[in-house]
């Protein structure tokens, strides 16, 4: 396989990122793709290559990018999550594959995790040039999942913050406040997702493989967090292939909700994969448990972009 640097323009913004190549001549035989971005806060190199090279190495080209303003992507404000943007990237990565040499249009797919896991619905749901997804570990319902993570005085003390923020933002739109992605002390310390191994992971990813990842967001990107809800979407797939993979007891994005989210759905091609003894971040940190959920991945795209019928790896 080869990587290449590839940039495109998403509503005037330049969005970076990578296109793996499967090893085929890309003059002669076009081959399908998927896009992958990441969720909150998290730039490119955060795992995302080790599920793009899976899918090269099975014959499907990768493309990887970050969201406008965030990792090596233009635009402001930095760190700012706005879920609809980001849909919207998604949504142009599509139209760049679709313009791209060796890149077959009409086999498109989409991969999510944990934030763009939902955002991978959304686009099942509203852009029919997208022929498969996997949503991985996804957000599913913001206001719900802030509620039960933070609890009642720490979903209080939250909506506090956003309401001083806005009204900082009302009287002078230069200024904004900024939020942790997490922490080690969430006791004591606000935070987006208050779980002290969410901040150990990052810290530990950043420092051996994403240097350009921030524990940082604005504090709007939480206030647009609480109205973000992937449920009604759902009602949409029909007939467009969906595999939800699942920790078994993920707490964090809350895997009730995410297995709830693949019953909503209306397709029949569809496949629940639950990876046990497990967690939301040690899909992440473990290379077994990657390993898992690479190859459920890869085998379901490649059965939907690929026409490759594989076995079920356990």
């Amino acid at each position: 396989m080869r990587r290449e640097d590839v940039e495109f323009i998403s509503e005037g913004t330049t969005v970076r990122g990578w296109l793996y190549r499967p090893d085929v001549d890309a003059s002669t035989e076009k081959v399908p793709a998927v896009v992958l971005a990441g969720g909150w806060c998290y730039v490119r190199e955060l795992v995302m290559p080790y599920y793009a090279e899976a899918f090269a190495a099975a014959g499907l080209a990768a493309l990887v990018f970050d969201y406008r303003n965030l990792g090596v992507s233009d635009g402001e404000p930095r760190q700012h999550l706005d879920p609809w943007a980001q849909i919207r990237d998604y949504q142009n990565a599509l139209s760049f594959l679709e313009r791209t040499d060796g890149i077959d249009p009409g086999r498109l797919g989409a991969w999510g995790i944990s934030y763009s896991g939902g955002h991978v619905v959304v686009l099942a749901a509203t852009d029919p040039r997208v022929k498969a997804i996997v949503s991985q570990i996804p957000v599913v319902d913001g206001y719900r999942n802030m509620r039960r993570v933070h609890g009642g005085v720490g979903f209080r003390k939250l909506w506090a913050a956003i309401l001083e923020d806005r009204r900082l933002r009302y009287e002078d739109p230069s200024k904004r406040l900024y939020i942790p992605h997490a922490s080690e002390t969430p006791e004591t310390e606000l935070s987006s997702w208050p779980f002290p191994e969410t901040r150990t992971t990052f810290a530990a990813l950043q420092a051996t493989e994403a240097p350009l990842y921030q524990n940082l967001s604005t504090m709007e990107s939480v206030d647009l967090l609480l109205n973000y809800d992937v449920m009604p979407f759902a009602d949409r797939i029909h007939d467009t292939p969906a595999m939800v993979i699942v920790a078994e007891g993920d707490d964090i994005t809350l895997w009730d909700l995410e297995i709830a989210l693949y019953h909503r759905l209306p397709t029949v091609k569809k496949e629940l994969v639950v990876i046990p003894h497990t967690t939301h971040m040690t899909l992440y940190s473990d290379r077994s448990k990657l390993n898992q959920a690479a190859a459920h991945a890869t085998r379901w795209f490649s059965a939907q972009l690929l026409g490759t019928a594989a076995p079920a790896t356990s």
